[in-house]
């Protein structure tokens, strides 16, 4: 079993170069074994959760050096999380373990069918709402290539969305680069304004942008793919990739603008996770130095993947994988 630190690292420690880090809240994901009401299922599997540790794994399985940044508290949830996270060989040593807080847990139904599932959260004061902005490690976040921030970890709590802040602010005067999913998870905030503020001007540090149509919608006012791209171009972004779903994506960035097919598939099992798929595809590709269509293609076929499997990551495949796909 791996150590469980209980304190936040040395600050001013030897900084390891990574490719990508990420913040975010883990949880224990428990997967209902039959569809219908979660109340009803008799039996669960155990899988991980977490918009920012789905990335942060798939991301990983392709090669990239990634650093997971987060709060846990020391109790089997978090044993099993901290466990998993560190098989996939994701840099864990800025996550704090604390006995006195704990560990947030998911459930999620099934769907006949497929679908958009049922979902219950027992996130309300979890370790990782209580991550401060001065715990950031600055030298060694600064060191990594990319910041990979969501829309989730700063609705967490007030101390998060500085913690999210601050650790934009630090890489964009070190000069690196940041993506940004909006992620929205309306529940979370106290108004559907407040949401739409709080996440526009996050998404204003960023240089890549990966907005849902529908969040797209939500968060600007605009109905079109090309007018949801424009407003965040105009805010700043180097490339806004609007996700339309199983019709692929539109981007638009420095070299011009296009569309994407999506990838056809057979059954749609569970929906969860595709955004973070496409995520994986696309920073895994432009950190590569991949021209935008060709991450665009591959963000597109990794989410393709994702929403024909139970959990949230089996879908994220490894590097032969992604060779054999011609990606």
């Amino acid at each position: 079993m791996p150590d469980m630190p209980t304190s936040t690292p040395s600050l001013g420690a030897v900084p390891k170069c990574l490719d990508v880090v990420t913040f975010g809240e883990a949880m224990l994901l428990l997967v209902a074994d039959r569809p219908g009401p979660i109340e009803d299922a008799t039996c669960f599997a155990k899988r991980t959760a977490g918009a920012e540790t789905n990335v942060a794994i798939g991301l990983a399985r392709l090669g990239l050096q990634v650093g997971w940044v987060s709060r846990l508290g020391t109790d089997s949830m978090a044993r099993y999380l901290l466990a998993t996270m560190q098989a996939e060989g994701i840099d864990c040593s800025h996550v704090v373990c604390d006995p006195s807080q704990r560990t947030a847990l998911q459930f999620k139904g099934r769907v006949a069918g497929g679908g958009d599932p049922p979902i219950e959260y027992h996130r309300k004061g979890s370790a990782a709402s209580l991550f401060e902005p001065g715990q950031i490690d600055v030298a060694w976040l600064t060191a990594a290539r990319h910041l990979h921030a969501t829309g989730v970890f700063p609705a967490l709590s007030d101390s998060c969305l500085a913690t999210a802040r601050r650790s934009a602010q630090c890489m964009r005067d070190a000069g690196r680069t940041i993506s940004f999913d909006p992620n929205l998870r309306p529940s979370l905030w106290a108004s559907p304004q407040q949401m739409r503020d709080v996440i526009n001007s996050l998404a204003m540090q960023a240089d890549w942008v990966f907005p849902g149509i529908d969040e797209g919608r939500q968060l600007t006012g605009e109905h079109t793919p090309e007018g949801i791209a424009q407003f965040y171009r105009q805010q700043g972004a180097s490339l806004v990739v609007v996700k339309l779903g199983p019709e692929g994506a539109y981007f638009d960035g420095e070299h011009g603008c296009g569309r994407v097919d999506g990838v056809p598939v057979q059954q749609v099992v569970d929906t969860v996770g595709a955004g973070d798929g496409f995520a994986v595809g696309v920073l895994s590709a432009l950190l590569e130095g991949l021209a935008v269509p060709d991450a665009v293609a591959r963000g597109a076929w990794i989410g393709a993947r994702a929403v024909q499997v139970l959990g949230d990551t089996e879908g994220l495949p490894n590097r032969a994988a992604l060779k054999a796909a011609g990606l």
